[in-house]
Protein backbone atom coordinates (compact mmCIF):
# COMPACT_ATOMS: atom_id res chain seq x y z
CA UNK A 1 0.00 0.00 0.00
CA UNK A 2 1.66 3.30 -0.69
CA UNK A 3 2.28 5.72 2.02
CA UNK A 4 0.09 8.79 2.23
CA UNK A 5 2.62 10.99 1.96
CA UNK A 6 3.86 9.82 -1.75
CA UNK A 7 0.46 11.86 -2.69
CA UNK A 8 1.47 15.20 -0.35
CA UNK A 9 5.08 15.35 -1.40
CA UNK A 10 3.57 15.71 -4.80
CA UNK A 11 1.00 18.08 -3.82
CA UNK A 12 3.63 20.39 -1.97
CA UNK A 13 6.35 20.03 -4.57
CA UNK A 14 3.20 20.84 -7.08
CA UNK A 15 3.48 24.26 -5.72
CA UNK A 16 7.33 25.08 -6.32
CA UNK A 17 8.51 25.25 -2.81
CA UNK A 18 11.45 27.19 -1.40
CA UNK A 19 13.14 24.53 0.77
CA UNK A 20 15.38 24.57 3.61
CA UNK A 21 18.57 22.71 2.41
CA UNK A 22 19.83 20.33 5.00
CA UNK A 23 23.05 22.09 6.88
CA UNK A 24 25.50 20.08 9.37
CA UNK A 25 25.32 22.14 12.83
CA UNK A 26 22.55 24.11 11.39
CA UNK A 27 19.31 22.88 10.61
CA UNK A 28 18.42 21.41 14.06
CA UNK A 29 15.41 21.52 15.65
CA UNK A 30 15.38 25.69 16.54
CA UNK A 31 16.32 26.84 13.25
CA UNK A 32 13.62 24.82 10.94
CA UNK A 33 10.96 26.13 13.22
CA UNK A 34 12.76 29.73 13.01
CA UNK A 35 12.71 29.03 9.43
CA UNK A 36 9.20 28.00 9.32
CA UNK A 37 8.16 31.31 11.05
CA UNK A 38 9.41 33.25 8.05
CA UNK A 39 7.89 30.93 5.22
CA UNK A 40 10.01 27.76 5.34
CA UNK A 41 7.27 25.13 4.48
CA UNK A 42 9.49 21.93 4.03
CA UNK A 43 12.70 21.64 5.56
CA UNK A 44 15.50 18.70 6.00
CA UNK A 45 17.41 17.62 8.91
CA UNK A 46 20.92 17.90 10.02
CA UNK A 47 23.21 15.05 7.81
CA UNK A 48 22.51 11.87 10.30
CA UNK A 49 25.37 9.01 9.84
CA UNK A 50 23.59 5.83 9.59
CA UNK A 51 26.72 4.20 11.64
CA UNK A 52 26.44 6.80 14.11
CA UNK A 53 21.89 6.38 14.32
CA UNK A 54 22.75 2.32 13.79
CA UNK A 55 24.70 2.27 17.04
CA UNK A 56 22.55 4.68 18.63
CA UNK A 57 24.93 7.45 19.27
CA UNK A 58 22.79 10.07 21.13
CA UNK A 59 23.89 12.83 18.51
CA UNK A 60 22.39 10.93 15.87
CA UNK A 61 19.36 10.16 17.77
CA UNK A 62 18.85 13.71 18.43
CA UNK A 63 19.25 14.42 14.91
CA UNK A 64 16.01 12.40 13.94
CA UNK A 65 13.77 13.25 16.74
CA UNK A 66 11.51 16.07 15.29
CA UNK A 67 9.08 17.88 17.54
CA UNK A 68 5.79 18.05 17.61
CA UNK A 69 5.50 20.98 14.88
CA UNK A 70 8.29 19.45 12.93
CA UNK A 71 5.72 19.53 10.04
CA UNK A 72 6.95 18.85 6.61
CA UNK A 73 10.41 17.86 7.65
CA UNK A 74 12.49 15.16 6.06
CA UNK A 75 15.47 13.21 7.55
CA UNK A 76 18.76 12.57 5.73
CA UNK A 77 20.91 10.30 6.04
CA UNK A 78 24.31 9.61 4.77
CA UNK A 79 26.63 6.56 4.45
CA UNK A 80 28.79 4.19 1.89
CA UNK A 81 27.19 0.68 2.95
CA UNK A 82 24.02 0.45 0.80
CA UNK A 83 22.87 -2.27 3.66
CA UNK A 84 23.59 -0.26 6.41
CA UNK A 85 21.51 2.99 4.71
CA UNK A 86 18.65 0.65 4.16
CA UNK A 87 18.56 -0.47 7.63
CA UNK A 88 18.74 3.32 8.69
CA UNK A 89 16.06 4.20 6.74
CA UNK A 90 13.99 1.84 8.86
CA UNK A 91 14.67 3.78 12.09
CA UNK A 92 14.57 6.81 10.17
CA UNK A 93 11.18 5.82 8.89
CA UNK A 94 9.96 5.03 12.78
CA UNK A 95 10.60 8.85 14.05
CA UNK A 96 7.78 9.88 10.99
CA UNK A 97 9.36 11.92 9.09
CA UNK A 98 7.92 13.98 6.33
CA UNK A 99 10.06 11.78 3.93
CA UNK A 100 13.71 10.16 3.46
CA UNK A 101 16.62 11.81 1.78
CA UNK A 102 19.76 9.82 0.70
CA UNK A 103 22.60 12.54 0.72
CA UNK A 104 24.51 11.85 -2.86
CA UNK A 105 26.11 15.47 -2.88
CA UNK A 106 28.32 15.83 0.42
CA UNK A 107 31.66 16.95 -0.98
CA UNK A 108 33.71 17.61 2.05
CA UNK A 109 36.76 15.11 1.51
CA UNK A 110 36.48 12.91 4.66
CA UNK A 111 32.56 12.17 3.66
CA UNK A 112 33.23 11.71 0.13
CA UNK A 113 36.45 10.25 0.29
CA UNK A 114 35.13 7.26 2.20
CA UNK A 115 32.50 6.65 -0.46
CA UNK A 116 29.40 8.63 1.04
CA UNK A 117 27.73 11.44 0.43
CA UNK A 118 28.84 13.09 -3.06
CA UNK A 119 31.56 9.68 -3.08
CA UNK A 120 28.48 7.61 -5.23
CA UNK A 121 29.04 9.50 -7.75
CA UNK A 122 32.02 7.88 -8.80
CA UNK A 123 30.01 4.30 -9.34
CA UNK A 124 26.67 5.59 -10.78
CA UNK A 125 25.61 1.87 -10.84
CA UNK A 126 25.82 1.55 -7.55
CA UNK A 127 24.18 4.50 -6.67
CA UNK A 128 21.29 3.65 -8.10
CA UNK A 129 21.39 0.15 -6.43
CA UNK A 130 21.32 1.30 -3.18
CA UNK A 131 18.87 4.14 -3.83
CA UNK A 132 16.25 1.35 -4.92
CA UNK A 133 17.48 -0.70 -2.04
CA UNK A 134 16.17 1.88 0.05
CA UNK A 135 12.80 2.04 -1.60
CA UNK A 136 12.37 -1.63 -0.59
CA UNK A 137 12.66 -1.07 2.84
CA UNK A 138 10.50 1.53 3.62
CA UNK A 139 7.09 2.93 2.60
CA UNK A 140 7.63 6.53 3.01
CA UNK A 141 8.83 8.30 -0.15
CA UNK A 142 12.70 8.50 -0.69
CA UNK A 143 14.22 11.59 -2.55
CA UNK A 144 18.29 11.88 -3.40
CA UNK A 145 19.98 14.83 -3.26
CA UNK A 146 22.98 15.23 -5.66
CA UNK A 147 25.46 17.07 -7.56
CA UNK A 148 25.53 16.93 -11.36
CA UNK A 149 29.21 14.77 -10.75
CA UNK A 150 32.11 14.07 -8.79
CA UNK A 151 34.34 16.09 -11.95
CA UNK A 152 36.01 17.17 -13.31
CA UNK A 153 34.22 15.39 -16.31
CA UNK A 154 33.00 16.38 -19.96
CA UNK A 155 29.73 14.91 -19.99
CA UNK A 156 28.49 14.89 -16.16
CA UNK A 157 26.52 11.71 -15.26
CA UNK A 158 23.18 13.83 -13.53
CA UNK A 159 21.96 13.85 -17.14
CA UNK A 160 21.70 9.86 -17.23
CA UNK A 161 21.36 9.34 -13.78
CA UNK A 162 18.17 11.10 -12.62
CA UNK A 163 15.82 9.18 -15.44
CA UNK A 164 18.03 6.18 -13.55
CA UNK A 165 17.18 7.27 -9.79
CA UNK A 166 13.55 7.67 -10.96
CA UNK A 167 12.83 4.21 -12.49
CA UNK A 168 14.64 3.17 -8.81
CA UNK A 169 11.84 4.82 -7.42
CA UNK A 170 13.58 7.74 -6.18
CA UNK A 171 10.31 10.47 -5.19
CA UNK A 172 12.13 13.90 -5.75
CA UNK A 173 15.77 14.77 -6.34
CA UNK A 174 17.49 18.00 -5.63
CA UNK A 175 20.32 18.98 -7.70
CA UNK A 176 23.22 21.22 -6.84
CA UNK A 177 24.62 22.41 -9.87
CA UNK A 178 28.57 22.25 -8.74
CA UNK A 179 30.73 19.00 -9.12
CA UNK A 180 32.04 17.52 -6.05
CA UNK A 181 35.53 18.78 -6.71
CA UNK A 182 33.76 22.06 -6.76
CA UNK A 183 32.72 22.28 -3.61
CA UNK A 184 31.60 25.56 -3.04
CA UNK A 185 33.86 27.55 -5.66
CA UNK A 186 32.63 28.69 -8.72
CA UNK A 187 28.69 29.27 -10.66
CA UNK A 188 26.10 26.24 -10.18
CA UNK A 189 25.54 25.59 -13.90
CA UNK A 190 21.66 25.67 -13.74
CA UNK A 191 21.13 24.25 -17.39
CA UNK A 192 22.27 20.70 -16.02
CA UNK A 193 19.27 20.57 -13.63
CA UNK A 194 16.74 22.16 -16.68
CA UNK A 195 18.52 18.96 -18.92
CA UNK A 196 18.12 16.65 -16.16
CA UNK A 197 14.32 17.67 -16.04
CA UNK A 198 13.67 16.79 -19.73
CA UNK A 199 11.23 13.66 -19.46
CA UNK A 200 11.08 13.25 -15.94
CA UNK A 201 7.91 12.13 -14.10
CA UNK A 202 9.36 12.96 -10.94
CA UNK A 203 9.23 16.54 -8.83
CA UNK A 204 13.51 17.84 -9.53
CA UNK A 205 14.89 21.05 -7.35
CA UNK A 206 17.23 23.23 -8.43
CA UNK A 207 20.17 23.79 -5.89
CA UNK A 208 23.12 26.36 -5.71
CA UNK A 209 23.40 29.89 -5.70
CA UNK A 210 20.21 31.22 -4.93
CA UNK A 211 21.16 33.52 -2.67
CA UNK A 212 17.26 36.07 -3.43
CA UNK A 213 14.08 35.80 -4.40
CA UNK A 214 14.98 37.33 -8.15
CA UNK A 215 17.32 34.16 -8.14
CA UNK A 216 14.42 31.65 -6.90
CA UNK A 217 12.52 33.01 -9.84
CA UNK A 218 15.29 32.63 -12.31
CA UNK A 219 16.24 29.24 -11.09
CA UNK A 220 12.53 28.10 -11.63
CA UNK A 221 11.76 29.62 -14.90
CA UNK A 222 14.87 28.61 -16.78
CA UNK A 223 15.29 25.33 -15.61
CA UNK A 224 11.75 24.55 -15.77
CA UNK A 225 12.39 22.55 -12.05
CA UNK A 226 9.84 22.12 -9.41
CA UNK A 227 11.55 24.18 -6.63
CA UNK A 228 14.27 25.54 -5.49
CA UNK A 229 16.47 24.60 -2.46
CA UNK A 230 18.50 27.46 0.18
CA UNK A 231 21.18 26.73 1.89
CA UNK A 232 24.00 28.90 3.07
CA UNK A 233 22.03 32.26 2.47
CA UNK A 234 19.54 31.04 5.01
CA UNK A 235 21.94 30.78 7.54
CA UNK A 236 22.45 34.48 7.43
CA UNK A 237 18.79 35.32 5.93
CA UNK A 238 16.43 33.42 6.76
CA UNK A 239 13.69 35.68 5.68
CA UNK A 240 14.84 35.25 1.94
CA UNK A 241 11.66 32.08 2.27
CA UNK A 242 8.99 34.90 2.65
CA UNK A 243 10.99 37.15 0.16
CA UNK A 244 11.15 34.28 -2.37
CA UNK A 245 7.26 33.00 -1.94
CA UNK A 246 6.07 36.71 -1.88
CA UNK A 247 7.85 37.02 -5.87
CA UNK A 248 7.40 33.32 -6.76
CA UNK A 249 3.45 32.97 -5.71
CA UNK A 250 2.26 36.44 -5.58
CA UNK A 251 4.99 38.75 -7.76
CA UNK A 252 5.34 40.99 -5.05
CA UNK A 253 8.34 41.95 -3.41
CA UNK A 254 8.32 41.70 0.07
CA UNK A 255 9.52 44.53 2.13
CA UNK A 256 13.35 43.59 3.52
CA UNK A 257 12.99 42.83 7.51
CA UNK A 258 13.06 46.18 9.84
CA UNK A 259 15.34 46.97 12.34
CA UNK A 260 13.28 45.82 14.78
CA UNK A 261 12.26 42.37 12.84
CA UNK A 262 16.20 41.36 12.70
CA UNK A 263 16.89 41.92 16.84
CA UNK A 264 13.73 40.12 17.37
CA UNK A 265 14.60 37.30 15.17
CA UNK A 266 18.59 37.06 16.89
CA UNK A 267 16.75 37.37 20.59
CA UNK A 268 13.97 34.41 19.70
CA UNK A 269 17.04 32.28 18.43
CA UNK A 270 19.58 32.76 20.88
CA UNK A 271 16.58 32.26 23.53
CA UNK A 272 15.31 28.87 21.79
CA UNK A 273 19.03 27.75 21.14
CA UNK A 274 20.19 27.84 24.80
CA UNK A 275 16.65 26.63 25.50
CA UNK A 276 17.88 23.38 23.59
CA UNK A 277 21.41 23.56 24.35
CA UNK A 278 22.00 25.26 27.72
CA UNK A 279 24.93 28.04 28.51
CA UNK A 280 27.33 28.51 27.21
CA UNK A 281 27.10 26.40 24.28
CA UNK A 282 23.20 27.69 22.99
CA UNK A 283 24.97 30.98 22.96
CA UNK A 284 27.89 30.42 21.23
CA UNK A 285 26.38 28.47 18.25
CA UNK A 286 24.16 31.21 17.65
CA UNK A 287 27.30 33.65 16.65
CA UNK A 288 27.50 31.99 13.03
CA UNK A 289 24.10 33.62 12.43
CA UNK A 290 24.50 37.30 13.59
CA UNK A 291 26.37 39.00 10.77
CA UNK A 292 23.56 38.11 8.53
CA UNK A 293 20.93 38.67 11.03
CA UNK A 294 22.23 42.32 12.06
CA UNK A 295 23.07 43.63 8.51
CA UNK A 296 22.54 47.04 7.59
CA UNK A 297 22.03 47.87 10.96
CA UNK A 298 23.62 51.21 12.60
CA UNK A 299 26.23 49.92 14.67
CA UNK A 300 26.08 46.70 13.53
CA UNK A 301 29.93 45.95 14.03
CA UNK A 302 30.09 46.58 17.09
CA UNK A 303 26.98 45.13 18.69
CA UNK A 304 28.51 42.17 16.83
CA UNK A 305 31.77 42.43 18.86
CA UNK A 306 29.60 42.64 22.50
CA UNK A 307 27.47 39.63 21.68
CA UNK A 308 30.19 37.04 20.05
CA UNK A 309 32.18 38.58 23.69
CA UNK A 310 29.15 37.70 25.42
CA UNK A 311 28.51 34.32 26.63
CA UNK A 312 25.37 34.39 28.96
CA UNK A 313 21.93 35.01 27.72
CA UNK A 314 20.99 37.51 30.33
CA UNK A 315 24.02 39.43 28.94
CA UNK A 316 22.88 39.05 24.97
CA UNK A 317 19.59 39.79 25.58
CA UNK A 318 20.66 42.89 27.79
CA UNK A 319 23.15 44.42 24.74
CA UNK A 320 20.16 43.54 22.31
CA UNK A 321 18.03 45.84 24.28
CA UNK A 322 13.95 44.93 24.32
CA UNK A 323 13.61 43.75 20.56
CA UNK A 324 11.48 46.35 20.28
CA UNK A 325 11.70 48.91 17.21
CA UNK A 326 15.08 51.29 18.49
CA UNK A 327 15.85 54.97 17.92
CA UNK A 328 18.61 56.00 16.46
CA UNK A 329 20.27 56.57 20.47
CA UNK A 330 18.84 52.85 21.29
CA UNK A 331 20.17 50.60 24.31
CA UNK A 332 20.60 48.33 21.49
CA UNK A 333 23.44 50.28 19.37
CA UNK A 334 24.80 51.36 22.86
CA UNK A 335 24.75 49.30 25.54
CA UNK A 336 27.77 48.13 27.23
CA UNK A 337 28.23 44.86 28.74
Amino acid sequence: MTHPNHARLAAVYGRRPVVLAPMEDVTDVVFRRLCRSVGADVAMTEFVNVEGLLRGCRNAKRKIRLADDDRDTAIQIYGADPDRLAEAAEVAEAAEPFFIDVNCGCWVPKIAGRGAGAGWLRDPEKMVEMVRMIVRRVSLPVTVKTRIGYGPEDRMPILDLARRLEDAGAAAITIHCRTAQMGHGGAADWSYAARAKVGLQIPVLVNGDVRTADDAMRALESTGCDGVMVGRRAIEHPWIFREAYGLLRDGARVTPPTRGERLALCKEHLVANVGERGEPHGVRVTRRHLSGYLSGLPGAAQLRQKLNLCDSLAGCLEILGSGREPGPTSHADGAQR
